[in-house]
């Protein structure tokens, strides 16, 4: 029996945002096809709530690849895992979350699985004649474009943020798939993780972010970055650069050559919104722009914006959104 499967990544013993977005996105294309869902989980065990968090989220099957040589992740184990699954299970569509790790496994499982490719897609595919087209972001976030394939076995990324997570409850059967990877597969492993925060919302999930270029005149003046972004419950981020001088440390700049974000709500705070930074933040749902000069490039592409300067205007919102959060909290 034909199914969609699911890469339902594991990232420090759980399932993320973009793990539940992409479980979304496949029970949704799943039902306009007619077809059941297999969420697959690979790694050296199961978190111990995956068939609750799967089954809420639309699996109908859990297909468990474990081995001990899996953890910690490398892409090629990880990508012959699933190449071999679609391989000997006749799977023609399969979905990945477009994660830093979902972005090193897809390319090589198309290869291996002499797969057709969506990567960075938005919505749910569409069929089209005898194949399918899907929507996704291009030209440095300043357009859209459709792109189709009659090809399959088909894979598709999901953009992070691009939807929102649906429960859509199953009790999911277990299945496990023997395999254990070869030495050419594990020619490349990490032998250490450095953390470099654990306290923060990893920007790539953010739904809102709160960023700050050199408008706020230097790295002591942060605070009040800091403080908005904590009484939204938001990741902070900075112009490139802020991160070039040593304001902030360079895992915050966003932009094109920085990290590509899409979050629900983007606070630019004293940035000018250079093209390069534009590229990386366009798109962002919503786009809050706070600077002193009215002439601003970010202005133009911003949804809403408050001209003045930001020593006055950022601790007056905090203070106003604290406020409002107090006495709605019940």
């Amino acid at each position: 029996m034909s199914a969609i499967a699911v890469w339902a990544e594991v990232s420090e013993g759980r399932y993320k945002k973009p793990t539940l977005e992409a479980l979304t996105l496949t029970r949704q294309w799943a039902d306009s096809l007619g077809l059941p869902v297999w969420a697959v989980v690979i790694g050296k065990e199961l978190p111990t709530d995956s068939q609750q968090v799967l089954g809420d989220y639309g699996a109908d099957r859990l297909i468990s690849i474990l081995d001990p040589q899996l953890e910690p992740f490398v892409n090629s184990a990880y990508a012959r895992a699933l190449s071999e699954l679609i391989q000997q299970k006749a799977i023609r569509y399969i979905v990945i979350p477009q994660s830093y790790n979902g972005r090193a496994v897809a390319p090589l499982v198309a290869i291996w699985a002499d797969a057709a490719l969506f990567s960075g897609i938005i919505g749910v595919p569409e069929k089209e004649g005898e194949g399918f087209k899907a929507r996704r972001i291009a030209y440095s976030n300043k357009g859209f474009e459709w792109v189709y394939t009659a090809h399959l076995p088909l894979i598709v990324t999901l953009k992070a943020n691009a939807i929102v997570p649906a429960k859509n409850s199953r009790t999911p059967e277990q299945e496990s798939f023997s395999f254990s990877p070869k030495a050419e597969d594990l020619r490349l492993k990490p032998i250490r993780v450095e953390k470099i925060a654990t306290d923060k919302v990893p920007l790539t999930e953010a739904e809102i972010v709160v960023s700050g270029g050199r408008g706020l005149k230097g790295p002591e003046n942060w605070k009040i970055i800091e403080e908005l972004a904590q009484v939204l419950g938001a990741a902070t981020a900075c112009s490139k650069p802020v991160a070039d001088i040593g304001w902030r440390p360079h895992h915050e700049h966003v932009g094109q050559t920085g990290i590509q974000i899409s979050p629900n709500l983007y606070v630019a705070i004293g940035i000018s919104g250079a093209i390069q930074h534009l590229a990386g933040v366009a798109s962002s749902k919503n786009i809050l722009v706070i600077n002193n000069d009215a002439e601003a490039p970010f202005f133009k592409v911003a949804d809403y914006g408050i001209i003045g300067d930001a020593f006055e205007v950022v601790p007056r919102l905090t203070e106003a959104i604290r406020k409002y959060k107090a006495q709605h909290s019940h």
